[in-house]
């Protein structure tokens, strides 16, 4: 059994921490726990912005208390957020998508690789055994 080498194996560890970082780095620029917080913050302002406006109208109409804007224009401004936020989780959706296609994308070129080495491997290995029948007859 062949011998396994501490320097080849130490190099494949740091070049799959390499590739781990690089990925990591990705994952963050996608959407990682740094968004997560803003994400938060701004699906919280979103909540209470609709829901002010929405309690501001129930108020308005029901114990006929006058707000300083129209009920006609709270609800195009909430119909606005809602849209907005629409948008954005399309935008965020198509950010993710994109990410998968990318390592989508890069595991099939690894894998027509491997399939490329174990086309030649085959190749070789039929080589050498034709060979060693020819020799020995």
């Amino acid at each position: 059994m062949k011998e396994l080498d501490p320097i080849k194996l130490k190099a494949e560890l740091d070049q799959f921490k390499k590739e781990k970082e690089k990925i990591r780095r990705l994952m963050g620029q996608i959407g990682g726990k740094g968004d997560q917080k803003r994400d938060r913050w701004v699906n919280t302002l979103f909540i209470i912005s609709i829901a002010t406006l929405f309690i501001g109208d129930i108020l308005r109409h029901t114990l006929h208390i006058d707000l300083p804007i129209s009920s006609t224009f709270s609800l195009e401004i909430a119909v606005l957020m809602v849209s907005v936020k629409i948008i954005w989780m399309m935008h965020k959706s198509t950010k993710v998508e994109h990410f998968q296609f990318w390592i989508l994308n890069s595991i099939e070129f690894r894998l027509n690789d491997v399939a490329k080495q174990l086309r030649t491997l085959g190749k070789t290995i039929e080589k050498y055994h034709t060979e060693e029948k020819d020799s020995a007859e």
